[in-house]
């Protein structure tokens, strides 16, 4: 029988309009969000209430180009700087532990001081930087992945240098979400679930111990067990941000009329801006941004389950992966369901870094998912083996009929 050498007839390329659609209403929402959250603070600070809505509405048009551009360009040619991206962004989040060079904020070394753009914050960056090289490392390895020396300790290795440098900045939402990305690019290669579930018990040993040596851990985690013991103290920012979701109740108080957003919640612009969600427009708009997330992530999915070749798959896996869980853990620490981490929703939050990388990894989410609709299957790359260990090829889109000109 011969074999099935030739590519499949091109067929028109699929914009998946609808990842596109959910990344707009939620951007729009955020900026609207961001207007009403920061006012008060905004007038406290600038004597201005758009202060930070203007420098919001900036950075997001910044994102929106790289997004445009990112979206235009092939995801493949990313693949040749990215060990020299990823070396750049170690270097900085080195640098910003040097006192003079980093910016201190409340005892954590995170930033750096860009003038009148505000702070830049090098892990942000690092976010999407460490998914595309971890993708093209994972995808040279190949058949190497299952092997311990090979695989498993240079992946771990990676892994422990990124966490070692976040935890020395007090970093601990950033870790969660990089190690989030890690795993889920190593589970969807294909990787050893026995070397995974040994990487997991490790990562949550060293959590433990991260959780336990350092006090203020500890103290963020009794605050997360009985935020009202101490309501006017260390547990002020949970009950305040608890007040605020119960305030709201089914429709809320109504767009800008919180209460909580007049310096009474902390970070109301910022992390805890779910908060200000809630007690506007109640349980009806914080469902509808978890729904938004929600399709989001399965749309992200599809594009992976759609890509072209085992680079997209696992590029696109890391992305989704990245965005979905940080708006998890973002909602579980406003709600007092999980401890104060301090990372923001993303597309929503204010935090100019932030936001302009969230919206260029969609443009590479984008990119992909384009492809994915027109790329020319080949035998030898057109891999699909999201979670599977042994490694047999599937075609991705084989069910699909090659297109016939008319």
């Amino acid at each position: 029988m011969a074999e099935a050498t030739e590519p499949l007839a091109e067929a028109p390329e699929e914009r998946d309009r609808w990842l596109l659609l959910l990344t707009v209403l939620l951007v729009g929402f955020g900026l609207l969000m961001v207007l009403s959250a920061s006012q008060a603070l905004s007038i406290n600070q600038n004597r201005s209430p758009f202060y930070y809505f203007i420098r919001q509405a900036a950075l997001i048009g910044a994102g929106v180009a790289a997004m445009l551009v990112l979206r235009r360009l092939d995801y493949h040619r990313l693949r040749r700087f990215a060990p020299a991206a990823a070396g750049l962004v170690l270097l900085l989040m080195l640098l910003v532990l040097v006192p003079g060079i980093g910016v201190d904020v409340n005892g954590a070394r995170r930033w750096f001081n860009a003038g009148p753009l505000g702070s830049f914050q090098p892990s942000e960056i690092g976010k999407l930087v460490f998914a595309v090289f971890l993708a093209h490392w994972i995808d040279k390895r190949d058949e190497r992945l299952h092997s311990l020396a090979d695989g498993l300790v240079p992946f771990a290795i990676m892994l422990g240098a990124v966490l070692a440098l976040l935890m020395l900045q007090k970093d601990l939402g950033s870790a969660l979400i990089i190690t989030a990305i890690f795993i889920s690019i190593y589970f969807s290669a294909g990787g050893s679930h026995v070397h995974l579930a040994l990487l997991l018990v490790g990562l949550l040993v060293l959590f433990l111990l991260f959780t336990t040596l350092e006090s203020y851990r500890s103290q963020r985690l009794a605050t997360f067990l009985h935020p009202f013991r101490d309501p006017l103290g260390t547990g002020f920012q949970s009950t305040q941000s608890i007040l605020a979701l119960g305030s709201g109740g089914f429709s809320g108080v109504g767009l800008g009329h919180s209460v909580q957003k007049y310096l009474w919640l902390p970070e109301a612009h910022t992390d805890f801006i779910f908060a200000i969600v809630g007690e506007e427009t109640g349980l009806i708009g914080t469902t509808l941004v978890l729904l938004g997330f929600v399709l989001f992530a399965v749309r992200g999915y599809r594009a992976a389950m759609r890509a072209p070749d085992r680079f997209g798959v696992i590029l696109a896996v890391g992305i989704t992966t990245w965005i979905a869980f940080q708006a998890l853990i973002n909602m579980g620490t406003v709600t007092d369901t999980l401890p104060i981490t301090g990372v923001p929703l993303p597309f929503i939050s204010y935090g100019g870094t932030s936001v302009a990388v969230t919206l260029a990894a969609v443009g590479v989410l984008l990119n992909i998912a384009g492809q994915g609709g027109r790329q020319t299957l080949r035998r030898s790359d057109a891999t699909l083996d999201i979670g599977r260990g042994d490694r047999r090829p599937r075609l991705p889109g084989a069910r699909r009929r090659a297109s016939v000109p008319r």
